[in-house]
């Protein structure tokens, strides 16, 4: 299992920052190698992905999350891995995000990619992307406002 960690300061308000992270079918548009995202409900998403020529599916669940705050998710098929997405408010027009992320490589092609540095590199890459991403725009896609509360709070 793999720990990666990356942060991004962008110059959007916390609030602008929070609800488009929350528009997970946007993610193809500055996730390398995230092809298709589906909400399912609230709490679940279906991802399909694509890494060095190799697409995987898999589902996920959101096990927690606050506005403004975090987003938390585990896997539930697929690639094993789980994560929180944390948002700092630095002032009122600047934001701190970081992504906090335990993944477990699936097969020789991801393998690799983990032992050569290649999954933090493509974190370090997607967070610049989301940050020119949400930069751009004069404002979010969406919101979703709801709180999921930690599994055994």
């Amino acid at each position: 299992m793999s720990t990666i960690t990356e942060s991004v300061d962008v110059e959007v308000p916390i609030t602008h920052v929070y609800n488009q992270w929350t528009q997970f079918e946007t993610f193809p548009e500055f996730m390398q190698g995230v092809e298709e995202i589906r909400q399912i409900d609230d709490t679940h998403t279906h991802w399909v992905t694509e890494i060095a020529g190799v697409t995987r599916e898999f589902d996920a669940t959101i096990t927690e999350q606050h506005p403004e705050e975090r987003v938390a998710w585990k896997s539930d098929s697929g690639p094993e891995h789980a994560g929180v997405i944390t948002f700092h408010r630095l002032d009122d027009n600047t934001t701190r995000v970081t992504a906090q992320m335990d993944i477990d490589p699936e097969g020789f092609v991801e393998n690799a990619a983990d032992k050569l540095g290649l999954l933090n590199h493509r974190v370090k890459g997607d967070m610049e992307r989301f940050k020119k991403f949400i930069e751009q725009r004069s404002q979010e896609t969406g919101a979703w406002r709801g709180d999921v509360a930690r599994p055994d709070a």
